[in-house]
């Protein structure tokens, strides 16, 4: 058997976006996200942390679409920049813990035996205290901010990508063609980064969506604890926070923001969602 014949194996369906149109949704709230992170500065008409104290709390209206909120600053305008800080939120507290638990579960379940033992004891370990108890203590310790948060969630959130793929690499290296793989010498880096891997990452691709959502959530979350984004800077989760006192008089403040996070994880669930049938990945 060649080595193209074996790099060419892959799991899943054929590629067909045209006919999945949950898909096509789904890329289509991300990529209207995406763009109005790019076109932000022009697009918003006012500065996102301008105070303006004379039109403090002023109720939605063609000058202020989304109204105004205690500082007297354009409510439209700071949705449109949270955009930025809640997107790059959703994907730097992914994109981390998906390299960190591709490669740990990768070696862990190919070389099996004790290295295999050590990692899933240290993922027990972790897997026995609450996810946000870590996260916030993690936060604690190194103080507010998003580096604290993105290093928290590099430290607890990779044990999910660790054990999605472990339990592939532990069943495709017994197949004919990684068995095949070691009849012809292959190294066990080029085994494992160019046979296995391939084969067994679709499924973590897809969490990786649902886990999107969850990690948009928690950095709202944070956020709006005050241990994420520190204010004045527009972010969704500070937006929803300074909101709160005024929710029955000036309930737009937290409306607009609160809604922007649905509609970023409707997207993000929506895209993963059709992209596991594509791949024809079962949950």
């Amino acid at each position: 058997m060649s080595a193209r014949a074996l790099d060419g194996r892959r799991i899943g369906r054929r590629w067909q976006p045209g006919r999945q149109p949950t898909l096509m949704i789904g890329a289509a709230i991300l990529t209207a996200f995406v763009l109005t992170a790019l076109l932000a500065p022009y697009i918003s008409p006012y500065d996102p942390i301008a105070q303006n104290a004379e039109i403090r709390l002023q109720s939605p209206s063609w000058a202020h679409p989304f109204g105004t909120d205690n500082f007297g600053r354009d409510v439209f305008s700071r949705v449109i920049w949270g955009v930025r800080i809640d997107l790059q939120i959703a994907m730097l507290g992914v994109i981390f813990p998906f390299i960190i638990g591709t490669l740990v579960g990768t070696v862990a379940g190919f070389f099996g035996g004790i290295v295999d033992a050590l990692f899933m004891r240290l993922i027990d370990i972790i897997l026995a205290f609450p996810f946000l108890v870590l996260v916030l203590s993690i936060i604690a310790i190194l103080g507010p901010g998003l580096g604290s948060f993105y290093i928290a969630m590099a430290l607890v959130g990779w044990v999910s990508y660790a054990r999605l793929i472990r339990a592939q690499v532990l069943v495709l290296k017994n197949s004919d063609y990684a068995v095949a793989a070691v009849s012809l010498g292959f190294s066990r880096s080029r085994i494992m980064f160019r046979h296995l891997l391939p084969n067994a990452i679709a499924g973590s691709v897809v969490f990786s969506m649902s886990d999107a959502v969850l990690v948009l959530l928690n950095g709202a979350a944070i956020s709006y604890l005050g241990l994420g984004v520190q204010p004045p800077v527009a972010e969704w989760g500070i937006m929803v926070a300074e909101g709160q006192p005024f929710i029955t008089t000036a309930w737009w403040i937290t409306l607009f923001p609160g809604l922007s996070i649905v509609m970023l994880a409707f997207g993000f669930s929506m895209f993963g969602d059709a992209l596991g049938d594509a791949l024809g990945v079962k949950e």
